[in-house]
Formats: structure tokens, C-alpha cells, sequence
């Protein structure tokens, strides 16, 4: 007999927090957790935490975080903020290596599988970005 799992996808609405990347890690750890999806955890919460980052330090209001696998081994992360503008892609690299700030997206661009950015009609943008278990993230790079 073949066993049918059904489609998930979670949703979790976040308010202008400093505490929000923490909330969405530990959120998207249960998920994960729940769904025998542990093995995509690290990457998972890294680029969850870095997308939920830059939606709290470029936007103004709420914004939220989906999770939603795309494939056996394989998730999308989206975060939605009220801010249209969608950083080049996801930024240029800092002109200093002592900048404060600026590496968030680069650790995203490094580390998923794909990512990606659209405008929304109603206005914001999503950023988003995949992880598999395969393991994407390019340690030599960051150091």
C-alpha cells in the first residue's frame, strides 16, 4: 500500500521585533522537527534568521515567514515585508571587511540552493530561498 503524505506549509506572521529572527528559528526548528526534517535544520534557521534580519532592519511594519518543501529533501523559505525595494541582488558584498552590516544576504546567496526576490502587486517583497540536505553552504567562501 502506498502511503500518501499530505501538503504542508507553514505561515507565521511576525510583528517589528528585535526578538523576531529568534522566534522564526525556534518556529522553523519545531517545523522541521515535526515534519522528521531535521537533517535541513542549520541551513534552514541560518537563512530564515538572515531573511527575517533584513526584513526587520529595511521595513517598517510586520512581515512573515513561509516554509514549505518543494521536494523530499528540499524547502523554500520565504519572507514577505512591507518595503518594495529588493536589495541588488540581495546586495552587493561590503566595501570593507569590517562593515557592520551588509552580510546577512550574502550568507543567503551563499548558502541556498536557489534564492530569488519578486515585488508584490499589493506592495512589499518577498525574498526567498531553498535548502536541501545535500548540504549548499560554501564555508570556504565565508571565511
Amino acid at each position: 500500500m502506498t502511503t500518501v503524505t499530505p501538503p504542508w506549509a507553514y505561515a507565521l506572521q511576525l510583528p517589528h521585533d528585535p526578538h523576531a529572527p529568534g522566534i522564526a528559528r525556534k518556529t522553523l526548528r519545531a517545523v522541521l522537527h515535526s515534519h522528521g526534517l531535521t537533517r535541513l535544520t542549520d541551513t534552514a534557521e541560518l537563512l530564515a534568521s538572515e531573511l527575517v534580519t533584513n526584513a526587520y532592519q529595511h521595513s517598517r511594519g510586520p512581515y512573515g515567514l513561509r516554509v514549505r518543501p518543494i521536494g523530499p529533501d528540499r524547502l523554500r523559505l520565504a519572507v514577505w515585508d512591507s518595503d518594495p525595494a529588493i536589495p541588488v541582488p540581495f546586495g552587493p558584498p561590503p566595501t570593507s571587511e569590517d562593515a557592520e552590516y551588509g552580510r546577512g544576504l550574502q550568507l543567503v546567496r551563499l548558502c541556498a540552493a536557489s534564492w530569488g526576490a519578486y515585488v508584490l502587486g499589493s506592495g512589499g517583497k518577498v525574498l526567498w530561498a531553498e535548502c536541501e540536505e545535500k548540504g549548499d553552504c560554501q564555508w570556504g567562501d565565508l571565511l
